[in-house]
């Protein structure tokens, strides 16, 4: 009787390799997959192939280099103003996240959540998918921190409520936590955390209390915190230290890749150009 194989499939999924390579996150490719936009060796693929670097990938007809987005994390934190929306381009016109971003060279950035345009805050972004996944799927639990102005008068048998978990149209929702700020009855400002990144979660939990948010600003993702010094509008590249700290927090394993001495340079000279702005403010 012949013993059937144990030998593991060969290559990747490809919606990992493609994410890997900064086309997009995981699930974004998947959607690529089932609209048959991609395709291996002359084949359509479908959900569950697997590719290897020897492999002809082609998206929407066109190669994909595998090895274009190089073996460096990217990741930039951008503080984003009121009134900018988290799309790539706008049909109406209206102010862009990516506008203020610097190109990369191969790949793209990818935004890890959003915000709505009436909210401000941290955003970040990566040129690798995997670790935008990472950060944003349910399982990882990662934290999202929000400063939030309330008007309407908030009791602690409602603070009780929004951290044991209310109904939402799409499930239950609460905060782990929630810190008391400045303020009074009627408008006061509260610091809430919570784990999950659900549309306008946060607006919609405070609605369910009869209250509404008047301002919303997400202060930490997960290990990463907006620094003092960069405004609304202002971006920063993580350090390639703080980029595998970033990914071992999600469980991903990313080699250290030291900047150049004129990379460093360049990152110190952009840090001291936004302390000395922020200074002068």
């Amino acid at each position: 009787m012949n013993t059937p194989s144990t030998a593991a499939p060969a290559g990747e999924k490809i919606q990992k390799m493609l994410a890997a390579a900064g086309l997009g996150s995981r699930r974004e490719i998947e959607r690529w997959i089932a609209a048959r936009r991609i395709s291996v060796n002359g084949k359509v693929a479908i959900l569950g192939d697997r590719a290897s670097v020897t492999d002809r990938i082609l998206v929407d007809g066109r190669p994909v280099n595998l090895g274009a987005a190089g073996d460096r994390t990217r990741v930039l934190l951008y503080n984003k103003p009121e009134g900018e929306i988290c799309t790539s381009n706008d049909p109406e016109g209206r102010d862009t996240v990516f506008a203020r971003l610097p190109t990369l060279k191969h790949g793209r950035w990818i935004l890890v959540g959003r915000l709505d345009i009436n909210s401000s805050g941290l955003l970040l972004l990566t040129n690798d998918g995997e670790l935008a996944n990472q950060l944003m799927h349910p399982s990882s639990e990662v934290e999202r921190e929000y400063l939030v102005r309330v008007h309407g008068v908030v009791d602690e048998p409602m603070l009780a409520r929004l951290r044991e978990g209310v109904s939402l149209e799409d499930g239950i929702g609460h905060f782990k936590e929630i810190r008391v700020g400045a303020g009074n009855r009627s408008n006061q400002w509260f610091s809430v955390t919570l784990c999950e990144g659900r549309n306008r979660e946060v607006r919609r939990l405070w609605e369910t209390q009869g209250v509404e948010v008047s301002r919303l600003k997400r202060i930490r993702y997960g290990i990463v915190a907006i620094p003092s010094y960069v405004r609304r509008g202002e971006w920063l590249e993580l350090s390639p230290e703080d980029n595998v700290a970033l990914c071992k927090s999600v469980g991903l394993k990313r080699k250290l890749v030291a900047l150049t001495p004129d990379e460093r340079n360049a990152r110190d000279r952009q840090i001291r150009k936004l302390r000395e702005r922020g200074a002068r403010q």
